[in-house]
């Protein structure tokens, strides 16, 4: 009897084991689904631009428009923290560079001069009329808002200026969520000159700048309405005025589709700026030589400038 139940016993168990093993007769590991593995997210992107540009005006500053000019830029962005919740929601280290490439400019070599001795300015490049390297940090906190702390060092290779040294602080607001289409996209910048001259007056001085950059699309063209205003204070402009220029705008967007994804997102751009020039600017290279920026020969006296400008731009990742 003991040897019977021992046996029944044996079946039983051997028929636990044998049921799995059945279900898992001709099923191997390559018929499992492999896992998902997911792309780590870059945390390096950046862009590159490169146009022709009518004129180059800089904060109401026409410094040259006697041919067409190159006017080219790269940056790279890397993403130091981000998280969607608390009240800091961004943090980038942001490194660009900006050149303003220029085979007809009258100004190079008329830089104050250097030397005690008054011996003339060397022009290493005479068509390379401004080289900026502007590195920074922004922040963008309460999801709406980024606060960007920039230095700012703008050099002239042909001789045209003196080296200027500059802290730039702005603040941009993304006001889509609060007005959908109809959003503004305002911001706010403070130019601190710390060292030399950006401006037209005479001693480091303080500028300031509101703008606005609504946009609307029309099939595939994005069409922005920037409008800007510059001040200055502390002889930032000539003669200590406040006012320096005012410049509404209008911009086309298109995208480059054909081209592949992998080589980045590609745009054509174009614009058109009116510039309303103060009565500090009015004259600005016209007659008067102003240390740094040259002699009377870019332009004639006026308060209307006119801009044009078209460019290829490049974003990845």
């Amino acid at each position: 009897m003991l040897k019977n139940r021992i046996a029944s016993l044996c079946v039983f168990t051997a028929s636990l084991i044998a049921v799995p093993a059945a279900c898992l007769a001709g099923t191997t590991t390559e018929d499992k689904p492999a896992p998902i593995e997911e792309k780590p997210v870059s945390r390096i992107s950046g862009d590159l631009g490169v146009s022709v540009i009518s004129q180059y005006i800089s904060r109401g500053l026409v410094l040259n428009n006697q041919g067409p000019i190159s006017q080219d830029y790269a940056d790279l962005y890397f993403n130091l923290y981000e998280s969607k919740t608390g009240f800091l929601n961004k943090v980038q280290f942001n490194l660009g560079i900006w050149a303003d490439l220029d085979p007809h400019s009258t100004q190079a070599g008329t830089a104050p001069r250097l030397q005690a001795n008054g011996s003339p300015n060397s022009v290493t490049l005479p068509w390379f009329y401004e080289f900026d390297f502007l590195p920074g940090v922004s922040f963008t906190f309460a999801k709406y808002f980024t606060f960007t702390p920039s230095y700012y060092a703008f050099l002239s290779p042909s001789s045209a200026f003196r080296t200027f040294q500059g802290l730039n602080l702005n603040l941009g607001i993304d006001d889509s969520p609060l007005l959908g289409k109809f959003a503004l996209h305002p911001s706010l910048t403070f130019l601190r000159e710390l060292y030399n001259k950006c401006g037209s007056g005479k001693q480091e001085g303080n500028y300031y700048e509101i703008g606005l950059s609504p946009s609307t699309t029309a099939g595939p063209v994005t069409i922005t309405l920037p409008i800007t205003a510059g001040f200055g204070s502390s002889r930032f402009y000539a003669n200590n005025r406040g006012f320096g220029y005012f410049t509404p705008g209008i911009q086309l967007g298109v995208p480059l589709k054909f081209i592949p994804s992998s080589y980045g997102t590609w745009n054509f751009t174009t614009f058109y700026k009116f510039y309303y020039l103060g009565n500090s600017l009015s004259n600005f290279n016209t007659g008067n030589p102003t240390p740094g920026f040259g002699d009377n020969s870019v332009r004639e006296r006026g308060h209307d400038e006119h801009v044009f400008s078209a460019a290829l731009v490049m974003t990845f990742p």
